[in-house]
């Protein structure tokens, strides 16, 4: 089978098995789905140790892996929580199951778009220079934060110091003309990602 054919597989079983999981949470089903479990994990390791010339395949893959870790991740946390009668998550079940249904509803949207799941990157090439682009990076981060229920406040100075340290060590190390920064938001955590750009 062709590996464009076994990646649309692997998308269907990953939707199936996210189903399946919040079934079991949910009290629907009284099993873990392990089985289906185990047929995501051997496909994708039949592609890891294989070299992926076509670079949107490698990059799809990829994300499909990172992906189904994060969710991999999550469950594990969840089931194991559930076995020591722990309530899950910082405000118990309910809020793991809006946080796994807001990450289903961004992964259906980027779906559609082909796009990563988030908001735009915004481009810095010198904090002090691209204040207004430092301010809108600093407000998506705190939207992102409340929405993860992060708590705990956040300087915006403290912020774009950490910004143009980032931004001066990328420019200088890979020697880039700007750096793209993006927000996510991986097992509850906000996290901020830097690429940098030639």
């Amino acid at each position: 089978m062709a590996l464009v054919e076994d990646l649309d597989l692997f998308e269907k079983w990953m939707r199936q098995l996210q189903v399946e999981w919040e079934k079991f949470f949910g009290g629907v089903e009284r099993k873990p789905p392990v089985d289906l479990r185990s047929r995501v994990e051997t496909l994708l390791k039949r592609y890891a140790n294989s070299e992926i010339r076509n670079n949107a395949e490698r990059f799809r893959y990829q994300n499909l892996t990172a992906r189904y870790n994060t969710f991999n991740e999550l469950w594990t946390k969840r089931l194991r929580a559930m076995e020591e009668g722990r309530p899950v998550g910082i405000h118990g079940r309910a809020t793991a199951i809006a946080m796994a249904s807001r990450a289903d509803r961004l992964d259906g949207e980027a779906a559609r778009a082909g796009t990563a799941a988030s908001a735009p990157d915004v481009r810095v090439q010198s904090a002090e220079r691209d204040d207004q682009a430092v301010r809108s990076l600093f407000e998506r981060f705190l939207q992102a934060r409340k929405a993860a229920g992060e708590t705990g406040p956040v300087k915006f100075e403290s912020f774009q110091k950490l910004i143009a340290q980032q931004t001066a060590r990328i420019l200088s190390e890979k020697q880039a003309q700007a750096v793209d920064y993006r927000i996510e938001t991986m097992d509850g955590k906000v996290i901020l990602k830097a690429k940098p750009v030639r």
